[in-house]
C-alpha cells in the first residue's frame, strides 16, 4: 500500500523538542509493515503549537498560516498520486492544520483518508472542525467514540501501543527504586510528594518538574536569605527531580527502574466533578522495555493486561504506597510480572499489529 503521511515526529512539549515518539510510533510501523509511505515535507511543529482557536493569539498564527501549511499540502501529495496512485492519507492533524475542504479534496482524488489523534479524552474540541470530513478516525478513548459519531465523524477504536524495535530491554543494574518520566502537571505533583512522605526513594525526570530562575532572581532570593527551593517547593522535591530525558535514556530508565509509575489522570480534570482516566503510550512502552508497572487502575486496561499479574495497579495514592513496599520487598514477584508484562506487549499491543488490524477491517490490507 502507498501511504500519504502528514504527522509532527514530536510531542512538542518544553525540553522534548528532541524528541521522536511519533515517528518512532506511527510512521516507522506503517514502513515496517510493508507500506511505501511517503512523508509531507513540512515544518508542523509551529502548528502544532497553535492548536487553539478561542486564543486569539494561536487564531491569528492559524488565519495566518494553515493556508500556507494547505496549498503546500495540496502540492506534495497531487505530485505524489500524479507519479503512482496514493492508497491511503494518514494523519496526526488538527483542526489547526487543515480545513475540512482540503481534506474532502483528498477524499475527491480517490484516496482513502485517516487520522490519528489521541488527546479527544479531554482535547476533544481540538478536532471537532476537521474529524467530521475524514473517511476514518483512529481513536484509542474508547468512551469518546459516540462523541464522534455525534459530530458526523467515523471512529475506528485503535488503542495505542508500542514499537518492539525502538521499546527493547537493556542489560542494566537497577539503579533506582522508582521512577517517573514525564511532564509535571495535574495531580502528579500530589502523588509524588505523599510517596517522599511515605519514605519512598522516588525519582522524576521530565518538563517543569526542574524549574530555573534568572541569574538576577536568585542572588536576590539569596539577599533575602529566603529559605526555599527554586521552584517554591521542599528542597527533597527539588532534589529528586531531573531534566527531560531523551528518547533513548527514556527507554534504559523503565530498565534501570525497579518500579515504574504510571499515572491515568489527564490534565487537570481531577479539579472537576468529572475526573478524566486515559490509556496513554507509557502503559505500552514500559512493559514491552521489560520495565516492572504501576499505573492507576481503570477499567479498560484490564482488555489489555492481567492486571495483577502483568502490570499492577493501584486505587488511590494509600494503595499505590502499600503496593510499591510490597513489590520493593518482593523481588521474585515483581520479577514474574514483569516477564509476562513483557512478553504480553510484544505479542499483542505492538503498533504493526494495530495497524495490520485496522487496515484489514476497512479492507486496505495489502
Amino acid at each position: 500500500m502507498r501511504i500519504f503521511y502528514a504527522a509532527n515526529d514530536s510531542v512538542n512539549l518544553f525540553g522534548l523538542r528532541d524528541s521522536n515518539i511519533w515517528y518512532y510510533n506511527l510512521y516507522m510501523p506503517l514502513v515496517d509493515i510493508g507500506n511505501e509511505v511517503i512523508r509531507f515535507d513540512y515544518n508542523l511543529s509551529p502548528h502544532f503549537q497553535n492548536l487553539d482557536f478561542s486564543n486569539p493569539k494561536h487564531k491569528t498564527f492559524i488565519d495566518e498560516n494553515r493556508p500556507k501549511l494547505e496549498q503546500e499540502f495540496l502540492k506534495q501529495i497531487k505530485k505524489a498520486h500524479s507519479e503512482k496512485p496514493i492508497d491511503l492519507f494518514f494523519s496526526y492533524f488538527y483542526s489547526a492544520c487543515c480545513s475540512p475542504e482540503v481534506i474532502k479534496e483528498i477524499s475527491k482524488m480517490g484516496i482513502v483518508t485517516m487520522n490519528w489523534y489521541c488527546n479527544a479524552s479531554y482535547q476533544f474540541h481540538l478536532v471537532e472542525k476537521i474529524a467530521p470530513s475524514y473517511d476514518y478516525c483512529l481513536v484509542p478513548e474508547k468512551f469518546r467514540l459516540d462523541d464522534y459519531k455525534k459530530i458526523g465523524a467515523n471512529p475506528i477504536y485503535c488503542q495505542e501501543a508500542a514499537n518492539p524495535n525502538v521499546y527493547k530491554p537493556y542489560n542494566l543494574p537497577k539503579k533506582y527504586e522508582v521512577t517517573f518520566v514525564g511532564q509535571k502537571y495535574g495531580d502528579r505533583l500530589e502523588y509524588i510528594q505523599y510517596l517522599l512522605d511515605g519514605g519512598i526513594n522516588i525519582r522524576v525526570w521530565g518538563p517543569n518538574w526542574k524549574k530555573r530562575m534568572s541569574w538576577k532572581r536568585t542572588l536576590f532570593e539569596k539577599s533575602k536569605n529566603l529559605n526555599r527551593s527554586l521552584l517554591g517547593q521542599s528542597p527533597v522535591l527539588q532534589r529528586i527531580s531531573g531534566d527531560p530525558l531523551s528518547d533513548v535514556e527514556l527507554i534504559k530508565m523503565f530498565s534501570r527502574s525497579k518500579i515504574n509509575l504510571g499515572f491515568s489522570s489527564c490534565g487537570e480534570t481531577h479539579k472537576t466533578e468529572n475526573r478524566i482516566l486515559q490509556i496513554r503510550l507509557r502503559d505500552f512502552e514500559v512493559p514491552m522495555s521489560g520495565g516492572f508497572y504501576i499505573v492507576e487502575y481503570m477499567s479498560e486496561l484490564e482488555e489489555f493486561f492481567e492486571i495483577g499479574k502483568e502490570i499492577v495497579c493501584y486505587h488511590s495514592k494509600e494503595d499505590l504506597l502499600d503496593k510499591i513496599k510490597f513489590y520493593l520487598s518482593h523481588p521474585k514477584e515483581r520479577e514474574i510480572i514483569r516477564q509476562a508484562s513483557c512478553k504480553r506487549a510484544i505479542n499483542d499491543h505492538t503498533w504493526q499489529k494495530r495497524f495490520k488490524d485496522v487496515f484489514d477491517t476497512i479492507g486496505l490490507s495489502k
